[in-house]
């Protein structure tokens, strides 16, 4: 009964994806009711992660983040499925990456691209913007669902406009195959590692492990590092600046890579804050004896 409901649901998804954006956000809005009001969908997360974050903040302050943030997550849910039924000019058109020049210089010099990113504005549109630009293969790094019929629905979604996706546990074993020919490969910087792995950093206040393979990556093949910094414009449009992080990552030190790529994210955060991913628990470890 289980597996018929995920195999219902998936049709009623690309029904949301057919229909025009005034009525998609229209849905959004009762989502938004439906997750906050009723269901109250990790409300005390998201309230103690931004309460720590911000420490300075009023509680009038933290409470209307909040309703931005359930707001913008509902957007986020029902743009996700939109993909499967938007025209790429119609992307390209709401997800504009304003300093496209200088990721196509570097790949134009012959060299590979390590992009980092974070879960902020909408990730997805972000990778599918920059894949119908068409300028190499673009792997997308990502943590499979344990549900094999969503898993596969958000392998569709994040390939449709050109774009690899390639399992976590694969990753490594995909750059090192495909370091002959040119490529860009995205990583979603902001998720948690186990703490005994990870690299240590003041992130939002808090004491915070970082995933540290994106920096040995780069690191190891010498490719340049940059970050992508999302920007919600207003409803449904949004703005990506890509930024440098390091050109010659084999000559960095250890360490610099990772804390420059989250010290980028925070500023990004701390401008507008109900964009990004509040309600996972990004702090759920604490440091022990990890490894630097």
């Amino acid at each position: 009964m289980k597996a018929l409901g995920y195999y219902l649901s998936i049709p009623f998804i690309y029904v949301l994806s057919a229909l025009p954006f005034p009525l998609l956000y229209a849905i959004s809005d009762v989502l938004f009711l439906v997750l906050y009001y009723i269901i109250g969908y990790r409300k005390n997360i998201t309230a103690t992660n931004l309460r720590n974050a911000f420490p300075e903040k009023s509680d009038a302050e933290i409470q209307t983040i909040i309703i931005k943030y359930y707001r913008h997550l509902c957007d986020i849910i029902l743009e996700t499925f939109k993909l499967l039924g938007m025209r790429r000019s119609e992307l390209t058109k709401r997800c504009r990456i304003i300093n496209y020049e200088l990721y196509f210089d570097i790949l134009s010099g012959q060299r590979s691209i390590i992009v980092a990113l974070g879960h902020q504005g909408n990730w997805e549109w972000l990778g599918a913007a920059t894949a119908t630009r068409g300028d190499g293969p673009l792997q997308v790094i990502y943590k499979p669902l344990s549900n094999p019929y969503f898993d596969g629905l958000m392998k569709k979604i994040r390939s449709r406009f050109g774009a690899t996706p390639i399992p976590d546990k694969d990753v490594l074993r995909q750059m090192i195959a495909t370091k002959g020919s040119l490529s860009t490969t995205a990583f979603i910087s902001d998720q948690t590692p186990p703490p005994d792995h990870a690299f240590w950093i003041n992130f939002l206040n808090q004491d915070t492990p970082v995933f540290i393979g994106t920096e040995k990556l780069a690191r190891r093949l010498n490719y340049p590092v940059l970050f992508a910094a999302m920007r919600k414009v207003k409803r449904g449009y949004y703005e990506v600046e890509v930024l440098r992080v390091c050109d010659e990552p084999a000559e960095s030190d250890p360490g610099s890579i990772t804390t420059a790529h989250t010290r980028l994210l925070e500023e990004q955060i701390i401008k507008q804050p109900e964009t990004w991913l509040w309600s996972h628990r990004r702090w759920k470890h604490q440091r022990h004896n990890s490894k630097q």
